[in-house]
């Protein structure tokens, strides 16, 4: 797969820009500040519906404009297809695929798939567990676009829990009398119910994607590692048996491939792995109560990165915690590309990060890519063996050398 056109409106810092693309290798060349980034930024929104640089969508609207449109022709194989989103701060974005007929915008989801390695990826190494949990999310949707859904049912049903259990604690820090906590029941089968089939394809995606990165990583710094991925479950730090379902990467059977049914067996996982979320709620209702806060489910878990016998974080070095965060990258490649459609690689100011041994390694392991998108500052930081079509940003204007 990959983009051969990319059409801006009143994204970032364009007013407007059309650039044509191909396959292959693609350099985007241009002193800080001159919008390189955000033409990528942009190819990756189509992929995840966000940024990897801000949380929100009102920074992408050009200052002084209502609204953004981020355009695509996209090609694979022998179909090719024009997908659209159109950004609305503050109101709904709209999406169109082929013009003709507007859809949702997680309908587009699948059309578009990127990896992105980027400066912004050490943090899957040194961050929060947010990182790792917002990593995982978008690889699972990538792999099943219809897990857009369920991620949006899951924050809206864990909103609707939270502001229960708001109000019962300011009603007993008030004095007052204990509020009707009936409906919590509920809202607990459905954010088990929702949580579960977050559960079951995060296992899933780690039991396929631990093997991968542990061989990236051995690529990337030979004789390194090795490295391994496991699951820290909320529900397990809550005293809770955790069993099949697998507090460790790839404890819990396999979920559905993209696209296919449930393979036999994965039915019984996600009961398990409800009962069990349900079981965890009930053991911290009282803490929860008292702090105005759900305490366990998926938005609470972790990836724990391993080095070794020890945690990437806080015991591997600089160089070790970058080789980890490109491994994972890697891997995430390989485990999209097995499944049959090759994302376009995305390498945004990645090079003037790394070390000259990793940048070579990095830039032969992703050269083979169908479409590799890439924006340095300086023409010299891209390896050599990434030849191709070379572009200089400057003053607005994206134009080919």
């Amino acid at each position: 797969m990959h983009v051969t056109h990319l059409s801006l409106a009143d994204f970032r810092s364009y007013a407007r820009i059309e650039v044509a693309l191909g396959p292959g290798v693609s350099v985007f060349v241009g002193a800080n500040g001159q919008g390189k980034t955000n033409l990528v930024e942009a190819v990756g929104y189509l992929a995840t519906l966000g940024s990897h640089r801000v949380s929100s969508d009102a920074p992408l609207v050009r200052a002084g404009a209502e609204r953004a449109v981020v355009r695509a022709a996209v090609t694979q194989g022998e179909r090719s297809q024009l997908v659209e989103i159109e950004l609305n701060p503050g109101r709904a974005n709209r999406a169109r695929i082929n013009r003709s007929s507007q859809v949702r915008p997680r309908d587009v989801l699948g059309i578009v798939r990127t990896v992105l390695f980027a400066p912004e990826d050490l943090a899957l190494v040194k961050g929060d567990p947010g990182e790792r949990r917002k990593f995982l999310d978008e690889l699972v949707t990538a792999r099943v676009p219809r897990m857009a859904g369920v991620r949006s049912d899951y924050d809206r049903v864990l909103k609707q829990r939270n502001t229960l259990l708001k109000s019962a604690a300011m009603a007993r820090r008030h004095g007052g009398r204990g509020m009707d906590l009936s409906t919590l029941d509920v809202w607990d089968q459905h954010l088990a119910r929702v949580g579960a089939e977050v559960l079951a394809q995060r296992a899933d995606l780690i039991s396929a994607l631990g093997p991968l990165a542990d061989k990236a990583y051995g690529d990337v710094a030979p004789g390194g590692g090795p490295v391994g991925l496991e699951y820290r479950s909320s529900a397990a730090a809550a005293a809770v048996d955790v069993g099949a379902a697998g507090e460790a990467g790839g404890a819990v059977e396999s979920a559905a491939a993209p696209g296919e049914a449930a393979p036999p067996g994965a039915t019984g996982v996600r009961e398990q792995l409800y009962e069990q979320l349900i079981a965890a709620l009930v053991s911290v209702r009282k803490q929860e109560i008292e702090r105005g806060v759900t305490l366990v489910g998926p938005h609470r878990d972790d990836l724990v990165l391993k080095l070794g016998e020890l945690p990437a974080k806080g015991y591997a070095s600089h160089g070790e915690s970058w080789s980890f965060a490109l491994a994972l990258r890697l891997a995430s490649y390989e485990l999209l590309r097995a499944e049959g459609n090759e994302p376009v690689l995305v390498l945004d100011d990645v090079f003037a990060e790394l070390d000259v041994r990793r940048r070579e390694r990095l830039a032969e392991l992703v050269a083979p890519g169908e479409q590799v998108l890439v924006t340095a500052a300086v023409d010299d930081d891209v390896p050599g063996v990434l030849a191709g079509a070379r572009f200089s940003v400057a003053n607005g204007a994206v134009e080919r050398l």
